[in-house]
């Protein structure tokens, strides 16, 4: 071990433990640890080592059951160079996907924690603006050197970094933390996503400002538009009801539970020169609205929030997509197509599916899979981190 690595409090796993690492997943589980050599506390940088002493991997602790979420296998002080390091790799990636300096879509996401070897950790680019969001103790000790290295790779590109993470740490931890500025100040420009316009408001709004994790579903959905009539359901910031619009749907109704949501969709929707078009929003409970309304939608696009966290509100969970989804395949029109997502995590692919399928069994409704969604390249899965396919999506024929 060198020098700079000693003061690191270790982490020694069981004998026959250390399998999980060796395959590169980047957490470690409670029942995994044997013992403890150094103090750990929450948010400490540890090293992890095997029950013979070999060195493993560097992460952050955090008591529970993940116990070390991992950001490097390589022995490293986790210093400003090590997270600028980091940070260009996801750079370079996104270069790939030409997000960078892209004249059509200047909204992205850079960092999504284990799918780019950061655990905990998201990173919202929105035009010159970083918003930076952490979801453990440890990975927002950081948030001083991940501005430093953000503004030394941006330049002049970059004009603020926004630390919005008070929502999501833990409890105890985030009580004694602001969201606020690391460098810069706000900008209302709105962002571009495939030429179309958002006004993102970080401060305020849900997650980092905007649902960027659907840009290419949005884009798909356009195939299917023209001259029908469409139902944005959840719509949030209307997102899908403006590439409808676009798309040239003869009627788009746009519905959220949140007044702040439609505000927001009818602002979108007036910056983006459409409110001269057939479009309507609707402050409303989606499932009544569903029943209630005498409109028969050829395309509907159900998109709800997460509606499980944790594994223990799971049936519930599933038992609101089904009631949800068979509402909606009652209300669409034969031979309609119906966008359907899930972003809880702990609600899988196959599960989903099934209750898709449970959901058309009860709505008497045959139903053809046009196409399997999932998240953008932008929000990327390690192959060792199978559990980051948080977004699950299908396109469905309703005859």
């Amino acid at each position: 071990m060198t020098e700079k690595n000693i003061n690191f409090p270790k982490i020694i796993l069981h004998p026959k433990r250390d399998v999980a690492v060796r395959r590169y997943h980047p957490w470690v589980f409670s029942g995994a640890i044997k013992k403890f050599e150094g103090l750990a506390k929450d948010g400490d940088v540890v090293e992890v080592f095997d029950s013979k002493g070999e060195y493993l991997a560097t992460g952050h602790y955090h008591k529970g059951s993940i116990m070390v979420r991992i950001f490097s296998f390589e022995q490293t002080d986790g210093d400003l160079l090590f997270w600028k390091n980091k940070l260009q790799k996801a750079v370079d990636y996104r270069q790939k996907l030409d997000l960078i300096d892209s004249e059509s879509t200047n909204c992205y996401r850079l960092m999504h924690g284990e799918g780019d070897g950061a655990p905990g950790l998201i990173i919202d680019i929105y035009g010159n603006t970083a918003v930076i969001q952490c979801h453990s103790i440890g990975m927002h000790r950081e948030r001083e050197k991940l501005a430093q290295a953000l503004r030394e790779i941006y330049g002049e590109k970059l004009s603020a970094v926004y630390d919005k993470s008070a929502e999501s740490l833990p409890n105890n931890y985030a009580e004694t933390m602001e969201n606020g500025y690391l460098f810069g100040e706000f900008s209302d420009k709105a962002v571009k996503e495939n030429d179309h316009l958002f006004q993102v408001n970080w401060e305020t709004g849900q997650k980092t400002g905007f649902f960027l994790d659907q840009r290419v579903n949005r884009q798909l959905l356009t195939q299917y538009c023209k001259d029908k009539s469409v139902l944005n359901a959840f719509c949030y910031s209307g997102g899908f009801s403006i590439y409808a619009l676009a798309a040239g749907a003869k009627l788009v109704h746009s519905v959220d539970i949140s007044q702040k949501a439609i505000d927001l969709t009818e602002e979108n929707v007036a910056i983006n020169q459409f409110q001269d078009k057939n479009h309507e929003s609707y402050t409303a409970d989606v499932l009544k609205f569903l029943k209630e309304s005498e409109t028969e939608y050829e395309v509907m696009v159900v998109d709800p929030p997460a509606y499980a966290k944790s594994i223990k509100k799971r049936h519930n969970a599933v038992q609101g997509y089904k009631r949800l989804n068979a509402a909606a395949m009652e209300k669409i029109a034969p031979g309609g197509i119906l966008f359907t997502f899930s972003c809880s995590q702990v609600v899988d692919k196959t599960l989903f599916y099934n209750t898709i399928v449970a959901a058309a069994i009860e709505a008497r409704r045959t139903v053809k899979v046009m196409a399997h969604l999932s998240q953008p390249a932008d929000h990327p899965v390690s192959l060792f981190h199978p559990e980051g396919a948080y977004l699950k999506g299908l396109v469905l024929y309703v005859e």
